[in-house]
């Protein structure tokens, strides 16, 4: 698999602004929710019915999660709702509703890779003024991005190659996978599969 640089967290795919831009972002990521659950190996983590669990600490916050967010057949509210924090837009101190299938990625890719560490992340949530602000002092910023839709997060794990992750990630095939190795993380969502 070969590796080529890109503008960053190009989410959407592109850098074309306003709202409708970003409503047929977040319609394209439901659309593709049920083939992220329909095939390779998020049906067998669907299937498999074992509680499921991730480990995350905010970069920026030093906020944390470390729990089971799925048992008996659904996602537990009040871990949602605890992820939903760490995963908040720092500048401004808000949260949404993140997308559950973002912590499914996290899970599958850490018990694949047989780690326990927390996934550092780096970036989460962005408000659209977040996003909008980041956008103009670089152009590696998506004007519209599935971080605004709470589908995405900008991740490291600790001991653990960026390039040996996004690899990993990209050939489970369970969302958009960018590798942003000179800054040492990778960014994850659960989106159509892509990679950059």
């Amino acid at each position: 698999m070969r590796w080529r640089p890109e503008p960053a967290c190009p989410c959407c795919g592109g850098e074309v602004a306003g709202r409708r831009a970003a409503l047929r972002a977040a319609i394209g990521g439901l659309a593709c929710a049920a083939a992220f659950l329909a095939g390779g190996a998020p049906a067998a983590l669907a299937a498999s019915g074992a509680a499921r669990a991730v480990s995350v600490r905010r970069v920026q916050t030093g906020d944390s999660f470390a729990g089971v967010y799925w048992r008996d057949g659904q996602y537990d509210r009040e871990a949602l709702r605890r992820l939903d924090w760490v995963f908040r837009d720092p500048a401004l101190d808000e949260a949404t509703p993140m997308d559950p299938r973002l912590f499914d990625v996290l899970h599958l890719l850490a018990q694949r890779m047989e780690s326990t560490e927390a996934f550092e992340v780096i970036s989460g949530y962005r408000a659209p003024e977040t996003n909008a602000s980041r956008a103009l002092r670089s152009r590696r910023v998506s004007r519209v991005s599935l971080h605004m839709s709470g589908m995405a997060a900008d991740v490291r794990l600790p001991g653990r190659d960026s390039l040996g992750l996004a690899r990993l990630a990209a050939e489970l095939q369970v969302g958009g996978v960018g590798l942003y190795r000179r800054d040492g993380f990778v960014h994850l969502d659960c989106g159509p599969a892509r990679r950059w």
